[in-house]
This record gives C-alpha cells, sequence and structure tokens, in this order.
C-alpha cells in the first residue's frame, strides 16, 4: 500500500520517525496528555471513523498482559507482521487515530500499559512536543494522520 502524506509538516514527520520506538510510543502519549482531548476527538472526519472496529481492536489489545500490549505498540511502529498489526493497516486514518486515543485513555485507566510516572522525554521529543504544539488545529491533524497511515503491517505488500 503507498501512503500519501500531506507534507504539511514534513520535518516534524521526519523527526517522530526518527525517534526510537520507544520515544515515539511516549511523544505519542505525552501529545495525548497535552492535546488529546481536543484534537482527537475532534478530528475531521471523527464522526465517520468506525469506533466499533477501534474499540474491537483496542478490546484485543487490552486483553494482552501489559508486556504484550507494549510490544504490539511497537511492533505497530515497526511494521512488524503479527494479526493485530494487519488488521491495523486495513483501518482508516480516521479509525487509527480513535485507535490511538483509546490506548491513550487505556493507559489512564491502567487497563493498558501505563506510562511510567517518572519516565521523562528526551530533548529531541520535547523540542518535537513543543513544534506539534504550536502548529495550528489543522495541521496537528494532518501530521497526526501522517504519522498513524503508514503503521502497522500492509500484507498486500504493495
Amino acid at each position: 500500500m503507498t501512503y500519501v502524506t500531506s507534507n504539511i509538516a514534513p520535518e516534524q514527520v521526519k523527526a517522530f520517525q526518527a525517534l526510537d520506538v520507544n520515544q515515539q510510543l511516549a511523544l505519542f502519549y505525552f501529545v495525548y496528555k497535552k492535546m488529546g482531548d481536543s484534537v482527537t476527538p475532534a478530528a475531521p472526519g471523527a464522526s465517520k471513523a468506525s469506533p466499533e472496529i477501534a474499540e474491537g481492536l483496542f478490546n484485543q489489545v487490552q486483553e494482552l498482559s501489559f508486556d504484550e500490549q507494549l510490544q504490539l505498540q511497537r511492533d505497530l511502529i515497526t511494521g512488524k507482521d503479527t494479526v493485530i498489526t494487519r488488521e491495523y493497516a486495513a483501518l482508516s486514518d480516521t479509525t487509527k487515530l480513535l485507535f490511538w486515543y483509546l490506548l491513550a485513555q487505556g493507559m489512564d485507566s491502567n487497563q493498558i500499559i501505563p506510562m511510567p510516572s517518572d519516565y521523562q522525554l528526551s530533548d529531541g521529543s520535547n523540542q518535537l512536543l513543543t513544534q506539534i504544539q504550536e502548529l495550528g488545529f489543522e495541521k496537528q491533524i494532518a501530521f497526526f494522520r501522517d504519522i498513524v497511515s503508514p503503521m502497522g503491517f500492509d500484507s498486500t505488500g504493495a
């Protein structure tokens, strides 16, 4: 599958993708904590997202042990071939955003492996977080879609 990016925030997308997997996951969580209540639910097209599908995938993740949940999130980012990463790859970008939002909410409620309370973002991740926060709303949405779109494993190999 070919992914078309918006080119709205290409430097931030490249900077995000250059982070190691754990920093990407942490940055996702910190973005949710700082902006998630306004960005994710209000994303354009959110009403067209498939909440049942996102929730179904979330429920599969929730059934895993904390260690397995963390590994699955890493697998999504690295594109490892698993049943869940293939299911994720088939989702629309808006549904992918909703799925990550559900994961972050699950972390807050301890349904999903929580962020260690003493976790600190790297300097590069903190700088990127500031840049993301400074983007306008529409640019933030485009950035998030550009990030989540290629994640997972596309079994078609195209």
